[in-house]
């Protein structure tokens, strides 16, 4: 089987040509480059418009036209007007060729293109573009996300401030360029919550810094620094959470030197093995989309023309997987040493004073500068220990602290011996009423966790314990406490998938016990939830 692909979601027009042995035959990509301003929706339309004719006569001079058997295009995520031009021309194609016609999703095609060209086989994916930023991993039957940006994605951050310094566009590669002559760390704002990201503080941030004086090359090494560390912390705590064996990096700003370098690093760290795709099928480009069309119709998914209409908020975990029949992906190694290691601390078992502990270390993270991870780590040791004696004051069970060493970012704490909470809800649905009033309570007293999840509680003695303190803070906005439930309700969703609706349903309900103004941060979920879906 021959299929032809056709990518324009945003300011690419790509075909591709690819055969069912995953022989890539054809694949060009060319790129509206709007003279200053952002991406005009309507003019990248017009683009493919005019250049989709030209591309597919192209592509049919290195294969006969009579040798396709399938036409496939990207239906979404994207610009309405791109996606609109994308699907005309594939149906038109179809039409024409007398084949069959598939609509794919453009991020899944990103991640089979990626295990087509590497050696990953089921990785935990960090996809990172213009317009998408998800660390994703296949979970039964379908991609799910397990972290996310909750504003703009890592590429329109890069865009927006290449323009702002008045460099051309696309900037990531102008901005990596400054970055090398760069010296200077700035002091910047470093986002994550849970396994997501926001990036607008940050790119404000670098704006005034430009504003007030400082040169091109230093605001672009410290954008660097602090988006890529924050993207490569959130895919370490995916890692952590799924306990995945493979890392890909795939996506336009995947071919960021940096970028590579400080996943590859973790991955090591991790014990984990790191894949980046080659740099032709990095960025959008018709071949990913024409192999995720192949696998999709050979796995029984059939279109007809009505079926390709064009789904601009195309998610990447709306798509039923029914080409992947068995995993063979390997778990990642940890040492013997440990009975347990997170993104952020390794975990060993000791006494002290003849109790139980465990001795939890903030190991030094080599892929970050190490002038931002000695702040990070000091401040996370601190504030975890201040956090976990604090909240027993609102008869929150927690470990208890024994010891805080800040100069080697050590914390003691007892030992509490029971089972995570991610191994046994599924059967104790009852619990996430427990975990609600807990958080309840938290909120109440204008503490966010940050970083909720079911591997961040423990059940013992009949009770239910909270750890892992190390990204929480005090605030009164309502806004940041809609976004600690957002973290939270993304990671039953992700991990927790059949038993979902109950959990969520059951920690509302504890949840609204403890905390009277829920209705508001209800609302406000809804708000910042719609506010991320696919900045473009």
């Amino acid at each position: 089987m021959i299929c032809i692909g056709l990518e324009g979601t945003a300011e690419k027009t790509g075909v591709g040509i690819v055969t069912d042995d995953g022989e890539i035959l054809f694949n060009k990509s060319v790129i509206y480059t709007p003279p200053k301003q952002g991406i005009n929706p309507r003019e990248a339309a017009d683009h493919h418009a005019e250049t989709f004719p030209k591309l597919i006569k192209e592509a049919f001079n290195v294969v006969d036209k009579k040798d396709i058997d399938l036409v496939a295009f990207s239906q979404g995520p994207g610009l309405g007007p791109s996606l609109r031009v994308t699907a005309t021309a594939a149906r038109a194609l179809a039409l024409s060729l007398g084949v069959p016609i598939i609509g794919v999703n453009h991020c899944i095609a990103h991640i089979e293109i990626g295990k087509l060209t590497t050696k990953a086989e089921d990785p935990l994916t960090l996809y990172v573009s213009g317009g998408n930023t998800q660390v994703i991993a296949y979970i039964a039957k379908k991609y799910r996300v397990f972290g996310e940006t909750l504003d703009i994605a890592v590429g329109n951050c890069l865009d927006q401030l290449a323009r702002y310094l008045s460099l051309p566009h696309p900037g990531g590669p102008y901005i990596e360029e400054l970055a090398k002559k760069g010296k200077k760390l700035l002091n910047l704002p470093y986002t994550v919550k849970g396994m997501d990201v926001a990036f607008s503080g940050l790119l404000t941030a670098c704006m005034r810094a430009y504003d007030g004086g400082e040169s091109k090359e230093d605001v672009c090494f410290s954008l660097q620094e602090y988006a890529f560390a924050m993207l490569t912390e959130i895919t370490e705590r995916a890692l952590a959470h799924t306990e995945k064996g493979e890392v890909l990096l795939v996506g336009g700003v995947a071919v960021n030197k940096r970028l590579q370098e400080m996943l590859k690093e973790m991955s090591k760290e991790q014990g984990a093995d790191f894949y980046i795709p080659p740099k032709d099928v990095c960025g959008d480009n018709g071949a990913m989309i024409a192999w995720l069309g192949i696998l999709e119709y050979k796995s029984g998914k059939r279109m007809n023309i009505e079926d390709t209409k064009i789904i601009p908020y195309y998610r990447t975990d709306m798509v039923e997987v029914s080409w992947i029949k068995e995993v063979k992906g390997r778990k990642r190694k940890l040492p013997k040493d440990l009975i347990g290691k997170g993104a952020e601390a390794s975990i060993k078992k000791s006494k002290y004073l003849d109790y139980d502990v465990v001795i939890k270390e903030r190991m030094k993270k080599n892929y970050r500068n190490l002038e931002l991870d000695e702040r990070i780590r000091k401040e996370r040791t601190n504030k975890e220990a201040k956090f976990l004696s604090y909240i027993k004051d609102f008869n929150i069970k927690a470990p208890y602290v024994f010891d805080v060493d800040l100069k080697n970012k050590k914390i003691t704490l007892s030992y509490i011996k029971g089972s995570k909470l991610k191994d046994i809800i599924d059967n104790n649905i009852d619990l996430a009423i427990k975990v609600g009033e807990i958080v309840g309570k938290l909120h109440k007293n204008n503490i966010i966790h940050n970083d909720l999840t079911t591997s961040n509680f423990i059940y013992a003695d009949n009770d239910l314990y909270i750890i892992d303190f190390g990204l929480s803070k005090y605030s009164n906005l309502d806004e940041d406490k809609a976004v600690d439930l957002i973290v939270f309700k993304k990671a039953i969703q992700s991990t927790h998938y059949s038993t979902y609706n109950n959990i969520w349903e059951k920690f509302l309900e504890g949840y609204k016990k403890e905390f009277k103004n829920w209705k508001l941060i209800l609302s406000l979920m809804d708000d910042v939830e719609k506010r991320k879906r696919y900045m473009l």
